[in-house]
C-alpha cells in the first residue's frame, strides 16, 4: 500500500503521453549532498529538496513568510508557540500527515548528532495537543522561530519509523541511512529515480495541497559540473534552466535569442576563516599557531587586493565587502563595510612585526563545486599572499572531499560563504558560525574562533524581542569580530540563471533558491 500512492503519481504521468508531458531538465552546477534535508546545512542541496519536502511555514518569491503545512499560528506565552496544522495533506506513499509527523521531524532535527541542529538554534520541545495543533517550546523568547522553520522539512513518522531513520544522517561525517537515497515528502513534487552525480527526475505531485502555479510535469536535475559543458548545453537546448550561468559566459549567453539571464547579487558573503587551534595542519611552523597573532590575520587582510579580485576573478558582479553580512541582512552597518587598505609593504611590516619576515607556509582550504568562481578568486589571493611573503598551498577539491575536512576542522584557512538562511538576519552567522560550539551554537564555527565575551551578546540577542536593541547587539558583536579580522570578508557573490525562452515565470530571491513551483513551460 504504500507505494501505490507513488505509483498512482508515476501512473498518472505516463498517461499524458511523453509527447505532452512538459519537462523542465535542470541543469545544476552540482549534486546534491543528500536526499535528506537534515544530512547538511546547505542552502543549495536545502533548497532543491523543498521541490519534495515542506515546513510548516514557507518565504514566498519575494521573501515573506506565510502558511504552508501550518494553516495558522499564535505565541500562548513569551516561549511557546502553539500552531495550527493543514487538514488533508498527504504524503507522497499515501500516508495522512499529522501532530506526530511534526513531533518525530523536530526531535530529529534536534538531535544531538543532526548536522541541522543550528538551524533550530532555540528549540527545546514540542507536544501534541491533538492530532492537528501543535506547541513549540523554545528556551527563551525568541524573535525568530518562524524564520528558522522555513527550512526544517517535515517527515512521515511512520516512514521513519519503518526504514529504521528516526536517528539524523550526516554527510560530513559519511553517516548515511534509508532518508539518504529515498524520499517521502508533502511537496509538489516526487522523486522518481535517482542516479547519483547523473541524474535525478521529481514528477509532479498530483495530490499536492497547495493549488499549483506550474504545469511541469516532469524534471531531469543533472549535476554538470563543468562551466563549458553546462553553457553549451543551454546553447544546444539540451538543457533548459540553470541556476549557475557562469560570470565569463553571460555576453555569449544573453547574445542568443534563445535563452533569457536573470542577474543580481545574492545574500551570501564570501569570506576567509581561519584555524585558530593551537596549531596549524600543514605547516613550517609547529610549535604555535601563527593566525593566534592579530598582526598575521591583519597581513593577511592588507594583502588582499579586493578590486583586482573584483575585476578579474569575479567578472567585475561581485559587490566588495568589508561587512561579515548583506545590506539586506538585519543587523548590516554600513560602518562596519569598509575595508583596511590594500598594503602589500604593510602587510609585510606587520609579519615581520609578528616574527616572520620571510613568511611560513599554511594550508587554504577551498572547494572546486561551491561558491561562484571559487578557484578562480582563491587562486588570485593565494597569488597576493605569496607576493607578500607567505607560502600558501591552494588545497582545491570538490565540495564532496573538503567538506568532511572541514567539518573535522582540517584546514589552515578555508573560504567560507553564508547567506544567513533561513532566517535571513545576523544572528544566523553570530549563532550558527561566531559563537563557540556549545549545544546548537557554534555548529559551523570548525576553527575555534570566538570567546565568552561574544557568546555572551550572541545569547542575549537570541532572546531579545525589541528590534532595535537585537539589532544593536548584533552589531556589537559583528564589530568585536571585525576589529579582531576573525574572519577575511571578501564580497557578496553574485548571482546568475540562464534559461531557454520556453521557461516562463522564474522567480529569483535573492536567497538563490529556485522556486519551480511558481514556474511555467510554454
Amino acid at each position: 500500500m504504500k507505494k501505490a500512492w507513488l505509483l498512482a503519481a508515476v501512473a498518472a504521468f505516463a498517461l499524458t503521453g511523453a509527447a505532452e508531458a512538459k519537462t523542465l531538465k535542470w541543469g545544476a552546477p552540482r549534486e546534491i549532498a543528500s536526499l535528506d534535508p537534515y544530512s547538511y546545512g546547505e542552502t543549495f542541496t536545502l533548497s532543491v529538496l523543498n521541490h519534495v519536502y515542506e515546513g510548516l511555514v514557507r518565504y514566498t518569491g519575494d521573501l515573506k513568510i506565510e502558511p504552508a503545512l501550518a494553516e495558522s499560528w499564535e505565541t500562548v506565552s513569551p516561549t511557546v508557540w502553539r500552531f495550527h496544522l493543514r487538514k488533508g495533506v498527504k504524503f507522497h506513499n499515501g500516508d495522512t500527515f499529522s501532530a506526530d509527523d511534526v513531533i518525530a521531524s523536530f526531535a530529529r532535527v534536534s538531535d544531538p548528532d543532526s548536522p541541522l541542529k543550528g538551524n533550530l538554534p532555540a528549540y527545546k520541545s514540542s507536544k501534541k495537543i491533538d492530532d492537528y495543533t501543535v506547541e513549540v517550546e523554545v528556551d527563551g523568547p525568541y524573535p525568530l522561530l518562524l524564520n528558522d522553520l522555513t527550512n526544517i522539512f517535515i517527515f512521515d513518522k511512520k516512514w521513519l519509523e519503518a526504514n529504521n531513520a528516526l536517528k539524523p544522517t550526516d554527510f560530513g561525517k559519511g553517516i548515511t541511512g534509508y532518508p539518504t537515497d529515498h524520499t517521502n515528502g508533502t511537496g509538489p513534487f516526487i522523486i522518481e529515480s535517482r542516479q547519483p552525480d547523473a541524474k535525478t527526475v521529481f514528477v509532479k505531485n498530483p495530490n499536492w495541497w497547495d493549488k499549483p502555479q506550474h504545469n511541469i510535469d516532469r524534471i531531469e536535475f543533472v549535476p554538470i559540473t563543468s562551466a563549458a559543458t553546462r553553457v553549451a548545453a543551454m546553447l544546444s537546448g539540451e538543457i533548459d534552466f540553470t541556476n549557475v550561468a557562469p560570470l565569463q559566459d553571460l555576453p555569449r549567453l544573453k547574445a542568443s535569442p534563445e535563452v533569457k539571464v536573470l542577474q543580481t547579487n545574492e545574500l551570501r558573503s564570501v569570506f576567509f576563516a581561519f584555524n585558530m587551534t593551537d596549531k596549524l595542519i600543514e605547516s613550517d611552523v609547529k610549535d604555535k599557531n601563527p593566525f593566534k597573532d592579530l598582526r598575521v590575520r591583519e597581513a593577511l587582510y592588507r594583502a588582499i587586493d579586493i578590486d583586482a579580485v573584483q575585476k578579474r576573478a569575479m567578472r567585475g558582479l561581485s559587490r566588495n565587502t568589508g561587512a561579515l553580512v548583506a545590506p539586506a541582512i538585519p543587523g548590516y552597518d554600513p560602518s562596519q563595510d569598509e575595508r583596511p587598505p590594500f598594503d602589500l609593504p604593510g602587510a609585510k611590516k606587520l609579519l615581520a612585526d609578528a616574527g616572520y619576515p620571510n613568511g611560513f607556509s599554511f594550508q587554504l582550504n577551498c572547494q572546486s563545486d561551491a561558491l561562484v568562481n571559487e578557484e578562480e578568486f582563491c587562486q588570485a589571493v593565494a597569488s597576493m599572499w605569496s607576493r607578500a611573503g607567505l607560502k600558501p598551498n591552494l588545497s582545491m577539491a570538490p565540495r564532496s572531499q573538503q567538506g568532511p575536512k572541514r567539518t573535522r576542522g582540517e584546514y589552515d584557512v578555508e573560504s567560507f560563504g553564508w547567506a544567513n538562511e533561513p532566517m535571513i538576519d545576523a544572528y544566523s552567522l553570530l549563532v550558527q558560525v561566531i559563537h563557540t560550539k556549545s549545544g546548537t551554537g557554534g555548529v559551523f564555527n570548525t576553527g575555534g574562533w570566538g570567546n565568552a565575551k561574544m557568546d555572551a551578546l550572541i545569547d542575549k540577542a537570541g532572546v531579545e524581542f525589541d528590534t532595535g536593541k537585537r539589532i544593536e547587539l548584533m552589531k556589537q558583536v559583528l564589530k568585536m569580530a571585525k576589529d579582531d579580522h576573525m574572519f577575511i570578508p571578501l564580497h557578496q557573490q553574485p548571482m546568475a540563471w540562464a534559461m531557454r525562452t520556453s521557461v516562463e515565470n522564474v522567480v529569483q530571491a535573492s536567497d538563490n533558491k529556485p522556486r519551480l513551483w511558481l514556474t511555467k513551460l510554454k
